[in-house]
C-alpha cells in the first residue's frame, strides 16, 4: 500500500497512479482473481455453510444501509451525498483489502471465506440492491442505462459456477492446472494491495466532507462490526471461520464503490474521501476487532 501511494506522488515512468491502478486492476479482475476462485474453490468444502456467509454478509450490509439512511433522513442530506454515504458506509472491501489481512492473519484457508462472502454475499447485492440506491439518489448519464444483471456477467462469477460444478460433481484437479492456477493466484495479493495504495488520495480530504464522513466511520468501522459479531452468534459458523467471516465485514469502505458514484452522478470526492480515511483507521480498527473476535 505504501508503495502504491508513493508512486501516486513519483510517477515513474510519467505513468499516472489512475493510469498504473487501471491496467493493474484489469489484469486482476479479467485474469489472477478467476485463477484464484477456481483455484480455492474447486477444493473448497461447499454446502449449507456458505449460505450462512451469505446471510451474515446480506444481514450486516443491510443493517449498514438502514442506518445510514435513517441518520441522512433525520439530518435531511443531500441526495448525492446520501447515496455516497450509504454505499461507503455498507459495502467493506471484503477483497482487495480483506483477502490479504484474512490469509495473513488466520492461513491460506481464510481464501475460501473471503471468496465466498464476496460471491455470495456482496457483489451480488452490491449488483442489485447499491446499484437501486445510486439510482435513486444519483441521475442517470445520457448513455442507455445497462441492465443490473449485466454486471453477473464477469469473469470472477463464471469462475466460480465452473469451480463449483467441478467441486460438486467430485471431478479432481490435474496436477500441473493446480500449479498453474496457484501461480497466477499468487500475483492476486500483492497487486490488490499496491492497487489500493495507488486508489488513496489526500487531496479527496476536505474540510467541508468531514461532518459526512463521520456517520460513515461510525456505522463501517464500529456499528457494522458490532452487528455482525451479534447475528453471527445466530448462525452455526463455529471457530476462527466466525472471525475470519466477522473481520471480513469489517474492512473499510470498497473502492468499487467509486465507479457507481462516477456513473450515477453521486458526490465522488466525499466518496474517495471515506475510501481513504476509512482505510486509514483500519490500520487501527482491524486489529482492535481482531483481539476482541479472539477473546
Amino acid at each position: 500500500m505504501a508503495c502504491g501511494a508513493v508512486w501516486r506522488f513519483a510517477r515513474p515512468a510519467g505513468l499516472a497512479a489512475e493510469q498504473t491502478r487501471l491496467v493493474l486492476t484489469t489484469v486482476v479482475y479479467y485474469l489472477l482473481l478467476p485463477a484464484m476462485v477456481v483455484d480455492v474453490l474447486w477444493s473448497a468444502d461447499i454446502g449449507l455453510h456458505s449460505f450462512h456467509y451469505t446471510l451474515l454478509g446480506v444481514g450486516s450490509i443491510v443493517f449498514a444501509m438502514i442506518c445510514l439512511w435513517g441518520v441522512g433522513t433525520l439530518f435531511k442530506f443531500e441526495h448525492r451525498r446520501m447515496g455516497a454515504m450509504i454505499l461507503a458506509a455498507a459495502f467493506p472491501n471484503v477483497t482487495y483489502l480483506g483477502l490479504p489481512v484474512l490469509e495473513q492473519t488466520f492461513g491460506s484457508w481464510a481464501r475460501s471465506v473471503v471468496i465466498q462472502m464476496d460471491l455470495f454475499a456482496t457483489t451480488p447485492l452490491l449488483f442489485t440492491a447499491g446499484v437501486m440506491v445510486a439510482r435513486h439518489y444519483g441521475e442517470e448519464t445520457a448513455e442507455k442505462p445497462k441492465s443490473v444483471w449485466l454486471f453477473f456477467n464477469a469473469p470472477p462469477f463464471w469462475a466460480a459456477a465452473v469451480a463449483v460444478i467441478l467441486n460438486i460433481n467430485g471431478f479432481g484437479a490435474p496436477v500441473w492446472l493446480s500449479g498453474v492456477l496457484q501461480k497466477l493466484s499468487a500475483g492476486v495479493v500483492p497487486l490488490m494491495l499496491f492497487s489500493l495504495g495507488l486508489a488513496l488520495s489526500w487531496k479527496a480530504l476536505t474540510v467541508r466532507n468531514i461532518p459526512y464522513v463521520i456517520p460513515v466511520i461510525a456505522i463501517k468501522m464500529a456499528l457494522m462490526p458490532l452487528f455482525a459479531m451479534f447475528l453471527v452468534g445466530y448462525l452455526p459458523i463455529v471457530g476462527e471461520y466466525r472471525s475470519a467471516a466477522v473481520l471480513d465485514l469489517s474492512m473499510p469502505s470498497m473502492l468499487l464503490g467509486i465507479v457507481f458514484c462516477d456513473r450515477y452522478r453521486l458526490d465522488s470526492s466525499l466518496y474517495a474521501m471515506a475510501v481513504t480515511v476509512t482505510t486509514a483507521i483500519s490500520l487501527i480498527a482491524l486489529p482492535f476487532w481482531h483481539s476482541v473476535l479472539a477473546n
